[in-house]
């Protein structure tokens, strides 16, 4: 049995590694291969991530690069038709909701490959997120929904998905969490940025959103000056929110009390994770991340596709307006914090979960 999973940005490695792992341990049965489609590529950082997460090198990299969303998607599609017609797998397996997610679910569909989704059935609601049409359009195509929280369970109940295809496995992203959690210790990122635990900011900002008009990104700033002013602020920068910042000539006008770094690894990044005393941030996965480390989370965003993380975590959505941001973040350091639990099989046996139903379902 063939079997190919996507990579295409950062936060793919981390679900897809544990899959690698799980599956090595069928390899009598399962030829399983990586398919990187270049969609976030930095050479320096995918070394970085293929270093930490223990995965070998792609078996095929298709260097699509950025673009529009369409011509992104356009050349994934292409790239990756090849690579199905030269392969004839078995099963797809796509994780998340990137561009890389729904290119690579069409091909396989039309060639009537089987699809497996992983983190299925997540809903911000908001079509106006690119994701969320990727992430509709995705669970329309595949055979097997893997689902990491129970609101996901809804979510396709409502849209017709028969149950099934729909399989309540926990999530992956905290597979890797709990596999790598013991080399946090190894991590000098600590040292090396003059930090003590529990007594600074982590932030990450990279929605277009937040990010992409003059207004925001300089509102951005003004916040993230603002409580510099009371603690030390670590800002790892995405490639899109430097360009904006050196645009609006901005690196110079940061307080000094925030260091500004190029984008982290995956082991120093949750070294920085576990210590902090506040994370502030747009992104999908920290959200998860938080709420299993048991850290206040900030997300500056007007919904989330993750409301397990409010609902049963540490995580507050906070919206996007600047001083509803602020007045939280400053009711967290006076000590005002959220108690939170972790959901139900967010465990670190995800991919055993996943690899045990696809070997019975495939066989």
């Amino acid at each position: 049995m063939k079997i190919i999973s996507i990579v295409g940005a950062r936060p793919n490695f981390m679900k897809v590694a544990p899959l690698n792992k799980e599956f090595s341990k069928y390899s009598h049965r399962v030829n399983h291969k990586i398919c990187h489609t270049g969609q976030h590529f930095d050479e320096k950082m995918s070394k970085v991530f293929f270093n930490d997460l223990n995965l070998p090198e792609p078996d095929f990299y298709l260097g699509v690069g950025s673009g529009s969303h369409a011509v992104q998607t356009a050349k994934i599609m292409i790239e990756f038709e090849k690579v199905l017609l030269d392969e004839k797998p078995d099963l797809v397996c796509v994780v998340g909701d990137v561009n890389s997610t729904i290119a690579c679910s069409i091909v396989a569909s039309k060639l009537n490959i089987k699809i497996a989704h992983v983190e299925a059935g997540l809903r911000s609601f908001d079509r106006c997120m690119p994701e969320e049409i990727n992430r509709m359009v995705t669970d329309t195509l595949s055979n097997f929904l893997f689902v990491s929280e129970t609101s996901g369970l809804e979510n396709l109940k409502r849209e017709g998905i028969p149950n099934s295809k729909v399989f309540y496995i926990g999530n992956i992203m905290i597979d890797s969490l709990v596999h790598y959690l013991g080399r946090v210790d190894q991590s000098n990122i600590m040292a090396e940025y003059q930090l003590k635990k529990h007594n600074y900011i982590l932030v990450t900002f990279h929605r277009p959103s937040n990010v992409d008009s003059d207004s925001d990104i300089q509102s951005l700033v003004e916040l993230l000056n603002s409580l510099s002013e009371r603690r030390k602020l670590i800002f790892p920068v995405h490639p899109r929110t430097m360009k904006k910042l050196q645009g609006n000539e901005l690196v110079d006008k940061m307080n000094p009390n925030i260091i500004a770094t190029n984008p982290i690894g995956y082991i120093d990044f949750l070294c920085l994770m576990k210590n902090a005393e506040l994370v502030i941030t747009d992104s999908g996965g920290i959200q998860e991340e938080t709420t299993y480390l048991g850290v206040q989370c900030l997300t500056v965003r007007e919904n989330t596709e993750r409301p397990a993380t409010v609902n049963i975590g540490t995580n507050q959505l906070v919206g996007i307006d600047i001083s509803t941001i602020k007045n939280a973040a400053n009711e967290v350091l006076d000590g005002k914090i959220k108690k939170g639990g972790v959901p139900k099989l967010w465990d670190g046996k995800t991919a055993e979960r996943i690899v045990s139903i696809l070997m019975e379902k495939l066989d």
